[in-house]
């Protein structure tokens, strides 16, 4: 055995060794829709006096720090994003109410003498109403909130209610004040002083009688009483204390999850899995036998490194994520079938050594596997960097799993299989290892006639009438966008008993809610979503359902504002156009023109179809259906690479002088050369899929339907659209003598999926 691969071997049993302690020692860290919680973004806004820019944000972010602290959430998160954004996460908070009311006061406070009552005009102050409605005309403010150096909430020493305990930085202000006000007469309205929170009297308290004139009340503290509720006194404290807001913030998005919808989630995964990892390894010993239970211990210990490599890095899983946890667990199969194949047609090509006909597989699929990695990555950059949100984990999540896949494949699965196909019982047995023989798929299909793509022209018709039924879908029921991208209020619940979707819209209706978009939700859930919606209305929308329904609990809450919503929607926009410019200019690098056109127009028509079958179906299109969107747009092209690649090979390889085959006859033998590979790596991914489509509740559910329904229309519109206009454009356009023979030659022979 050479060094190389003793060294992979140390390589790989390093890296399993690293992964199982990280594995052991870590803990993943969750996202909110996974364990439950409220995440609030605000948006700081300039005011008449300070403009809203990163460092303003940053000092309301730590104003925000100490009034989050006071609400008692544990782990709480708060980061800056961008400019004039902050994130705030409060785990295991299932009422956002208090906290949005919390951090998105101003919390201007102003302690102010009290000039006397009633609307009377003085040239001076201004009239606020005290706590009873009376309305008092205030002189000008003589302390300010930034004055205040700390505040608490404690029982009421009369024993009625609660009170709050205020003291100040410098009590010289806080004496004269009060010196002042004791001046005048017992009953006398100037008597009195009003405490001002964000314009409203909270309390307009008497100076004790036992208040010297001139002098005050000395010490520097007082107590705010106004018969308060505990939980009243509290969110006073906390607002007084934190201090006012450099400039104001407003909240443009708020999501709530129940826990149940977090441990649902996860457990619907970790099933699929199983199932998926279970079905797959059935799969790859039927198909690849050795080499195919080589794959999967490679499958297996790619799901641990991806496990540890998430853990270690900190990354944050999401739903989204998850998901593309699953999924990638798919797709690292498309390496190890890639080889396999390669070495097949090695050892048919030159029978002897099972192991050196294997290296060789590993060389040819190499480009190939690099190809498809290239092409994924791609569309993972665009998630991070165009998407927001849950999605961005999805994008990080799946970058995650196609490095580590690459190593699965390329060292992990490479050492197992060397040391296999290099035992005595393998070599006096070459049909075990799973390469010393071709497929019966493969044999018929090698045997099968070329010219499938004769009448290309029919192709395109059906492909054309398919596309337009799916369109159709779009213009009779319309597209169905998500809360994120329209703006507006979508809630989830579940309720106690199964709910008819038109009982539950008459129940809506007649609660005041006309327009809400009422549907139902799986489980015999209920989703209502609006324009608008307060959180004292959709408390009331909730006890609307709870009686229709015998009881209601909130799954999954989500608030977002029309700015946002138009922005997020901008975005996607934008990073679907970013993706399709992208894979625009990967094609027009490696190909001719023609092939270019013919790749475009089958990932035109991919997503027409995914996009109407979601319209017809009246399913959402969100944030996570364009992570799916994209995953099936690289999908589509690398799929079509893979057939202009063998054509591109046979052209490069036709002798000088002879006459050619006709083009239809090249590119039908490339589709049916490829096709066992792009069948059995899309079958891998379908199993995941299918796994999540049935197990994965709503979110997943709709992830998996958009992607199963691109991987399958994605391998029919290679052969059904990319092959055949390709043909047409070649007899309209033919290649010039010499060309194909200057373009050097794609080692690339696959079926991959991305």
């Amino acid at each position: 055995m050479t060094r190389a691969p003793v060294v992979r071997a140390v390589l790989a049993l390093a890296v399993l060794i690293l992964s199982s302690w990280a594995a052991w020692t870590q803990t993943p860290r969750l996202g909110l829709d996974l364990r439950g919680g409220t995440q609030i973004v605000l948006q700081t806004r300039d005011s008449p006096t300070a403009v809203a820019d990163a460092a303003a944000t940053d000092r309301v972010l730590e104003v925000l720090r100490g009034r989050v602290d006071a609400l008692g959430v544990a782990e709480p998160t708060l980061a800056r994003s961008g400019e004039q954004r902050i994130v705030v996460e409060l785990p295991g908070l299932q009422d956002p109410s208090e906290a949005a009311e919390i951090l998105g006061r101003t919390a201007q406070l102003t302690i102010h003498p009290v000039l006397g009552v009633g609307d009377s005009p003085r040239p001076e102050g201004r009239t606020l109403p005290d706590e009873r409605g009376v309305p008092l005309r205030l002189g000008a403010a003589a302390i300010s909130g930034e004055e205040v150096s700390g505040a608490r909430a404690q029982a009421d020493p009369a024993g009625i209610g609660s009170i709050v305990a205020v003291s100040f930085e410098h009590h010289e202000a806080w004496s004269r004040l009060t010196g002042e006000a004791a001046c005048a007469a017992p009953g006398d309205p100037a008597r009195r002083i009003a405490i001002v929170l964000d314009d409203r009297v909270i309390s307009s308290p008497q100076v004790d009688p036992s208040i010297r004139c001139a002098v005050g009340i000395l010490g520097g503290s007082t107590q705010i009483s106004g018969q308060f509720s505990r939980a009243e006194a509290r969110e006073l404290a906390v607002l007084i204390e934190g201090g006012a807001l450099p400039v104001p913030v407003q909240i443009i998005e708020q999501r709530t999850v129940g826990p149940s919808l977090g441990a649902d989630a996860i457990a619907a995964s970790a099933q699929a899995a199983m199932i998926g990892i279970a079905l797959t390894a059935i799969f790859l010993a039927a198909v690849y036998r050795l080499v195919g239970l080589a794959a999967v211990l490679g499958l297996c210990g790619y799901a641990l490194v991806s496990y540890a490599v998430l853990t270690a890095l900190g990354a944050t899983l999401t739903l989204p994520g998850l998901a593309g946890f699953v999924l990638a667990i798919g797709m690292a199969v498309d390496a190890n079938v890639l080889i396999a194949e390669r070495a097949r047609e090695e050892y048919a090509a030159r029978p002897g050594r099972l192991w050196r006909a294997s290296e060789k597989g590993f060389r040819a699929a190499l480009p190939a596997i690099g190809d498809s990695a290239a092409t994924t990555l791609l569309a993972a950059a665009l998630l991070f960097g165009l998407a927001s949100g849950p999605v961005r984990g999805f994008g990080v999540t799946l970058t995650i799993g196609v490095v580590v896949s690459l190593f699965s494949a390329l060292v992990l699965s490479r050492v197992i299989t060397d040391w296999t196909l290099r035992r005595d019982a393998v070599r006096r047995r070459p049909r075990l290892s799973g390469i010393a023989s071709v497929g019966p798929v493969r044999r018929r299909l090698e045997n099968a006639s070329p010219d499938l793509l004769q009448r290309h022209r029919r192709w395109l018709a059906v492909s054309a009438l398919i596309a337009a039924t799916a369109l159709a879908g779009i213009v009779a029921r319309g597209l169905e966008l998500g809360v994120e991208f329209t703006g507006g209020r979508m809630i989830v619940y579940d309720t106690a008993a199964p709910l008819d979707p038109e009982l539950a819209r008459q129940t809506v209706a007649d609660a005041g809610f006309p327009r809400a978009v009422v549907q139902s939700a799986g489980d015999g859930g209920v989703s209502v979503r609006t324009a608008s919606l307060t959180d004292a209305e959709a408390d009331r929308l909730r006890e609307t359902i709870a009686t229709a329904a015998g009881g209601a609990d909130v799954r999954r809450d989500e608030l977002i504002g029309p700015t946002l919503g138009q922005e997020l929607r901008r975005g996607a926009l934008i990073a679907f156009g970013v993706a399709l410019a992208v894979q625009l200019l990967y094609l027009a690098l490696r190909f001719r023109w023609i092939f270019s056109v013919g790749a475009v127009a089958a990932l035109t028509a991919n997503v027409a179809v995914v996009v109407g079958t979601f319209a017809w179906l009246g399913r959402p299109l969100d944030g996570v259906f364009l992570a799916a969107l994209l995953t099936v747009v690289g999908y589509t092209v690398n799929d079509s690479v893979v057939v202009f690649d063998r054509v591109r090979e046979a052209l490069s390889r036709r002798p000088p002088g002879r006459r050619a085959p006709a083009f239809h006859r090249l590119v039908g033998r490339a589709v049916l050369s490829t096709l066992p590979r792009t069948v059995n790596t899309g079958l891998s991914t379908m199993v995941i899929l299918a796994a999540l489509l049935v197990l994965g509740g709503d979110t997943l559910a709709d992830f998996a339907l958009a992607l199963l329904i691109g991987i399958v229309v994605g391998t029919a519109s290679t052969i059904s659209v990319a092959a055949p206009l390709t043909i047409e454009l070649e007899r309209r356009h033919p290649t010039r003598p010499g060309r194909a023979r200057r373009t050097r030659p794609a080692p690339t022979d696959s079926g991959a999926v991305v």
